[in-house]
């Protein structure tokens, strides 16, 4: 399978999709392999649908995996092996996904507070500011901050996609104060040699000590930040499209749940951490 394996990451990488699709995509395509034990070239698609169906009814994977898995499958065999195309089926899981646990303003503020190490602070500040994916955050350089032009430069987020976001006037007090005693080198969060950004694990921590510190109860990790970003926005009058552009969705309809979390009245936008602060924290 390694000649196949090296057209299918050849395509994948062609088609600009991100490391860890490739990666993904990989372990799927060796699974089914394993599975019937001859090369995905010689198995048939009523094989694959079949296999499908095995992930879901004795391996009880969730549907977001199995999901994933037909996503490959289909690459495979219509990009890479030229196959007719064929939708691989994966029925829809028969519970909704629950809706996440939105933080407040008033919550936020509170996490935001709590970590006694300025650096972490930062980091929760910078996700919710920017509302940033945890993987784009870490990556943040020096040089993806724009001052001048009040921007920062998400490089390759997800779907191997740039974007700029609105730099918040609170956030850059915030990381001028801390350039002042801790200047960073190339990543703004690196490591401790500063040879390359926090593992996601490590931010993932941070956030987790956080909230507990500020005595949070509500269930999530540190991509609730992110979803409080896009509600709060919501909340405070800014249209849906602008959203979408600030989160780096490629479907409207991915944005749109937000609705279900907010009150949204179509005003103007900017970042929720320029919004005044909540009056009990005032």
């Amino acid at each position: 399978m390694s000649e196949l394996r090296t057209r299918m990451i050849r395509d994948l990488t062609v088609r600009g999709l991100a490391p860890r699709t490739h990666k993904a995509y990989i372990a799927a395509v060796v699974g089914l392999a394993k599975h019937y034990r001859r090369s995905p070239d010689q198995i048939t698609n009523d094989e694959v649908q079949t296999y499908l169906a095995y992930l879901i009814q004795e391996r009880k994977l969730s549907w977001s995996t199995c999901s994933q898995a037909a996503n490959a499958f289909r690459f495979l065999y219509h990009v890479t092996l030229g196959h007719p195309r064929t939708d691989f089926h994966v029925p829809l899981p028969k519970q909704p996904q629950k809706l996440p646990e939105i933080l407040s303003r008033e919550e936020v503020w509170r996490l935001l507070a709590a970590p006694p190490h300025p650096r972490h602070r930062l980091l929760l500040t910078t996700v919710y500011a920017a509302g940033l994916r945890v993987s784009e955050a870490i990556a943040l350089k020096v040089s993806d901050i724009d001052a001048d032009r009040m921007t920062i430069r998400i490089e390759q987020g997800k779907g191997a996609k740039d974007r700029y976001v609105p730099l918040a006037a609170r956030l850059l007090q915030d990381l001028r104060a801390y350039w002042k005693t801790a200047p960073p080198q190339v990543w703004l969060f690196a490591n401790r040699q500063g040879t390359r950004p926090i593992d996601i694990t490590v931010a993932q921590k941070i956030y987790s000590l956080a909230k507990l510190r500020a005595g949070i109860q509500k269930q999530g990790g540190i991509h609730a930040l992110r979803h409080a970003f896009a509600t709060h926005l919501l909340e405070a009058g800014t249209d849906l499209h602008t959203v979408q552009r600030l989160l780096g969705h490629r479907q409207i309809s991915t944005t749109m749940r937000y609705f279900h979390l907010s009150q949204g009245r179509l005003v103007g936008t900017r970042s929720p951490l320029d919004l005044p602060k909540p009056l009990s924290l005032a």
